[in-house]
């Protein structure tokens, strides 16, 4: 073997590729064939793209499916904490051992490719998936869709969950060219649902594939009130279910589509059943997703990182009735829209603590402060060399009853999250 743990194999990954993002499936197409002869999969295959919600639709999903007694497997990036968190099997992260062995069978296949950091772990983990006899896999794109590393395997339900602006350099400067890449992971005479109306350029893609769509508030429709929601499309209906086991309205969204997926499965022959849907709902679980931690000062941790995100977070802050200050830690990547995030969540930040992230997609806290000079008041502005500096002088200039939201990306949520 190449190595013996689990970090000297991510950190060799980290250098493999001359780039750290290279979209395009003729390598890894090949290395998969070196390794398993053929990208049909011996289960079946849910792809979820989308710009927002996409972990929350995985999560929602393998938790019902679990929760009906079918054997999962779950793919999704980045991770929070631990690498481990992106392969799980059947609600458990894969123990390093077991992801060392599936680098080493992929390092023997390649015969000298070239693989970037994300194309190891989706090889590996559908690896991992053939090797422990799932029913079914849920998998995540990373970026767009067409040229990702997951699209290389076929999608029997495509999912596409709400698409707005980001990693624009790579998918484009507008939502009618971004959704054009999502829709890379729709094929021929498939299903696909859509978690909102999506651009045109989506829908005549899959009209030329004749997939058949179903699209929020057309196809499927959902109601709610404080205490419970309904479902039902033209064939369906599940009546007084209860919200997902996450904070936020705009959750429900997702789950509106998760369980239209639902209902296409069933169509399949899955056996599922409404009480197995709620305990998916109620058991779901989902690390930075407006993650509140009680104490005198709450804490707040969302991985939030673009405009559609910041929207609904601010959503949550406002409409909370909460009297105290509200300090925000943040700190965002490279390519993120700072000044348009910030913009949205200002109502809602009574100071802002930014600070750097590290890495070659890092922004710096003095690049960051330069995107929200003129959107928020200098006078508000504390800048910090790392998150852990920001985040403890947040904490330390708090007073009872205030709270601390950190946000900004998961690097952001994950330097700080495991922090008193």
């Amino acid at each position: 073997m190449r190595f013996q743990t689990l970090p000297e194999w991510l950190a060799w990954q980290e250098k493999l590729h001359f780039t750290e993002v290279d979209p395009g499936l003729e390598r890894v197409r090949q290395v998969w064939q070196q390794l398993k002869g053929k990208a049909t999969l011996p289960f079946k295959v849910i792809t979820v793209a989308g710009t927002n919600g996409k972990g929350s639709s995985v999560a929602m999903l393998d938790s019902i499916l679990r929760a009906a007694g079918y054997r999962t497997g779950a793919y999704t990036s980045p991770h929070l904490i631990n690498y481990n968190e992106r392969i799980v099997v059947d609600g458990e992260a894969c123990d390093d051992r077991l992801i060392s062995e599936a680098f080493e069978e992929i390092d023997q296949a390649r015969d000298g490719i070239s693989l970037t950091y994300f194309e190891f772990s989706t090889l590996a983990a559908v690896n991992i998936f053939c090797n422990k006899a799932i029913d079914i896999a849920i998998l995540e794109v990373g970026m767009g869709g067409r040229l990702d590393a997951v699209n290389l395997f076929d999608a029997d339900i495509a999912l596409i969950t709400p698409i707005s602006l980001d990693h624009i350099q790579w998918l484009g400067h507008d939502r009618e060219t971004i959704g054009f890449e999502k829709a890379g992971i729709i094929r021929a005479n498939k299903p696909l649902v859509c978690a909102e109306k999506p651009p045109e350029s989506l829908i005549n893609y899959a009209n030329e594939l004749s997939a058949h769509i179903s699209v929020a508030t057309v196809d499927f429709n959902y109601q709610y009130d404080s205490q419970q929601w309904h479902w039902s499309n033209e064939i369906i209906s599940w009546r007084k279910l209860p919200h997902p086991a996450l904070t936020g309205r705009y959750q429900l969204q997702n789950a509106a589509a998760v369980l239209q997926v639902i209902s296409l499965l069933i169509e399949q022959g899955f056996n599922i059943s409404q009480p197995q849907i709620e305990k998916g709902l109620i058991e779901v679980l989902l690390a930075g997703r407006f993650q509140q931690v009680p104490g005198a000062v709450l804490r707040i941790f969302d991985v939030t990182h673009n405009e559609q995100g910041a929207l609904s977070l601010v959503e949550l802050l406002t409409g909370s009735g909460f009297q105290g200050r509200t300090i925000g830690v943040l700190a965002m990547l490279k390519d993120k829209e700072a000044s348009t995030v910030s913009a949205i969540l200002k109502p809602a930040i009574d100071d802002w603590y930014i600070a750097g992230l590290s890495g070659s997609r890092g922004m710096s806290a003095d690049t960051l402060a330069l995107k929200l000079k003129g959107v928020i008041d200098d006078v508000k502005i504390n800048t910090f060399d790392s998150v852990p500096n920001a985040y403890r002088e947040a904490m330390a200039n708090a007073r009872k009853g205030d709270r601390v939201v950190i946000f900004g990306s998961f690097q952001t949520v994950a330097s700080v999250i495991l922090l008193p």
